[in-house]
């Protein structure tokens, strides 16, 4: 699976960094990436991974499609299964299903999680709503304390202000669609599921 942005997005990173008035150094200190990191991405030196350009969007406060120059002119995002931007951290891969849809109300996913992973004991809590169908496999999601088993063709639908995470307790890896939305649009939710 592929883990990086095959756009060339240095010279949008560093517009949009130099837009908010900040350095370099001071974009490191908010996302917590090296300053030689950032430069290198916006040299073009390296490619960001969708974690990459989480933390850069989260620190910069913008949308993850921002870091896309027609992103904003986009009405319709058609998706080819090998072009799916995807990451991969510790037994979880998420493929993204469509990114840079103008106005971007919901991030859609394709997560695979392997036999004994999960996304930390550290549950998170984020803005707007979150739905999850279980295409494979078993996932056990805990929200708000409550631990909810989900099995093939089962679904779950809340709110992602309360603390949540979740975990394959099973043998086989789970598949699930996991469709993310925001309540201020277009901010890149899925990525902080890989964070443990």
């Amino acid at each position: 699976m592929n883990d990086r942005f095959e756009p060339d997005v240095g010279l949008r990173l560093r517009t949009l960094r130099e837009k908010q008035g900040w350095s370099l150094r001071e974009l490191a200190e908010q996302c917590g990436l090296s300053f030689n990191a950032i430069s290198r991405i916006e040299r073009g030196e390296n490619s960001p991974t969708v974690s990459t350009l989480h933390s850069l969007a989260t620190a910069l406060n913008i949308p993850m499609t921002a870091f896309f120059e027609d992103a904003r002119e986009q009405t319709l995002v058609q998706v080819k299964r090998d072009e799916r931007l995807s990451s991969t951290a510790d037994g979880i891969a998420m493929e993204s299903l469509g990114i840079g849809l103008r106005d971007q109300q919901m991030e859609p996913f394709v997560v695979t999680v392997q036999p004994g992973a999960g996304n930390g004991d550290s549950p998170i809590v984020h803005s707007g709503e979150e739905f999850i169908h279980c295409l494979e496999g078993s996932i056990i999601y805990r929200v708000n304390a409550d631990d909810y088993t989900l099995d093939s063709g089962d679904s779950l639908l809340f709110e992602a202000t309360q603390p949540h995470c979740f975990y394959n307790p099973g043998e086989k890896p789970a598949r699930l669609l996991m469709v993310f939305q925001a309540s201020h649009g277009g901010y890149a939710i899925g990525p902080r599921h890989l964070e443990g």
